[in-house]
């Protein structure tokens, strides 16, 4: 593969797009979808936490999250379901988009205000219809994929488990029917998902092209990183902007750190729906970077870019987890380039959902996923490289139904892809689907705006 530094025509970036509301259809689904995967699991009642960092499963299903407090959110196999709430989001239950009675819980809510409610949360717990004779499945956020009797692990507050226990002795973990890369529902996606999704990812791709263009050496980190934000909208990961060494006297936040000539530099945003991604150089060519790194281009960012074009064109649907890793791991060893990660997974409402690619994954890849571009390289001696993105991944009919019933995201659709393949040179699948304006736009020196890397 032919990778070269080149001349290249800016993409096009799309307007703020309006915002899709999801249908009461969608929500309507999720929850069938849901039960009949309890049915499957032989479970009765499922239990799902959320607090302010793990909050994207409970808002699959009611549309919000409880931001400052914990909560939980109680579903039975009949349909009949409950909400679990601190003091401050007693009033969000008649807003949720799943039919709900709720259960006022001030255990929930933050330290020092009034528990009037002297109940005990294994009292609360019994009014959510959970009894001794029902099996519990509980919903946190991760997969104990390595441990061997993971369905007895538990991610929840220990005061959360402990009640539910003195309650019943048949408990189960079953994140795994919503975020399993083999067969999680939460990993599939319908035209409308899509487009939901699409908006934050949009955004972060306009904001991170924007800030591209705003690197200069009269910058600080704080003042670029107000280029990454937008409306107010809630950020999934913390933003990045860091000039030269990162997290100096642990400060892992932008910093008044003024942008310097020939420093590495990191740049990252993510919204509800996708993130982007970006490090390289503060430089106009190699020649403003210190000796030792000026062959950072052949060494690090050309190799790169190689496993990103070869991540690209063989992203097919069908494709299996297991073939995909060792593909990327045989064009961009990670003895090598020391990425320790999985090459790319799952993204949804947070950013990273689960990940496919893996060792001996046997799961494949599905029309309706939407996923991340995600390799993490570290080489001694030189800064880190980023061409972060996410891309959608639909079969002819989901095709069809996107451009029939969401025209103007179509016609995005087709013009991020035409940018990729005539612009960058990649052959891309007919199937792939970029979330946003800037997949596969990648600078390596920030300070010149009119170089890419290509495809040849």
């Amino acid at each position: 593969m032919n990778i070269q530094l080149k001349k290249t025509n800016p993409p096009v970036m799309s307007d703020y797009n309006d915002q899709i509301i999801l249908s009461d259809k969608i929500y309507a689904d999720r929850k069938n979808n849901l039960i009949s995967s309890m049915e499957n699991k032989g479970v009765d009642v499922a239990v799902i936490y959320a607090d302010r960092e793990h909050a994207a499963n409970f808002e699959y299903f009611t549309g919000f999250v409880p931001r400052f407090e914990e909560a939980l959110l109680v579903v039975h196999r009949d349909g009949k379901s409950y909400l679990v709430l601190g003091n401050e989001n007693m009033k969000m239950a008649k807003f949720s988009r799943l039919s709900c009675e709720a259960i006022h819980a001030p255990i929930l809510s933050l330290p020092s205000q009034p528990m009037y409610d002297q109940e005990n949360l294994d009292e609360i717990l019994t009014k959510s219809g959970i009894t001794s004779e029902k099996v519990v499945g509980i919903i946190g956020w991760k997969l104990f994929t390595t441990q061997q009797n993971n369905s007895t692990l538990f991610d929840l507050p220990y005061f959360i488990i402990e009640s539910i226990q003195s309650i019943s002795k048949s408990l189960l973990n079953i994140t795994d029917i919503l975020i399993s890369p083999l067969y999680g529902i939460r990993t599939m996606h319908s035209a409308e998902e899509i487009a939901y999704l699409e908006y934050g990812s949009t955004l972060a791709g306009v904001c991170m092209f924007n800030t591209l263009n705003n690197v200069n050496l009269k910058k600080t980190e704080v003042e670029l990183a107000n280029s990454l934000s937008y409306g107010g909208q809630p950020h999934t990961v913390t933003t990045i902007t860091a000039n030269g060494d990162r997290f100096s006297n642990a400060i892992v936040y932008p910093r008044d750190k003024k942008i310097s000539l020939g420093h590495k530099i990191s740049l990252t945003v993510g919204y509800k729906g996708g993130l982007s991604s970006r490090a390289g150089y503060v430089a106009n060519t190699s020649e403003d970077l210190n000796e030792s790194e000026k062959q950072y281009l052949e060494k690090v960012a050309i190799p790169y870019y190689t496993a990103i074009t070869t991540w690209l064109e063989n992203f097919k649907i069908g494709t299996k987890g297991d073939d995909f890793y060792n593909l990327i791991n045989d064009i961009f060893p990670k003895e090598q380039y020391g990425w320790e990660l999985n090459p790319g997974h799952f993204t949804a409402t947070e950013e990273w959902l689960s990940s496919p690619f893996y060792p001996n994954s046997q799961c494949t890849i599905k029309s309706g996923q939407v996923y991340q571009i995600d390799i993490i390289p570290s080489v001694k001696g030189y800064g880190g490289v980023s061409c972060e993105d996410g891309v959608a991944i639909a079969d002819h009919d989901l095709r069809n139904k996107i451009k029939e019933t969401y025209p103007d995201l179509w016609q995005r659709f087709e013009r991020r892809r035409n940018y990729i393949i005539e612009e960058l040179g990649i052959h891309l699948p007919e199937e792939v689907l970029p979330m946003n304006d800037i997949v596969a736009y990648y600078r390596p020196f920030l300070l010149n705006q009119e170089t890419t890397l290509v495809s040849e």
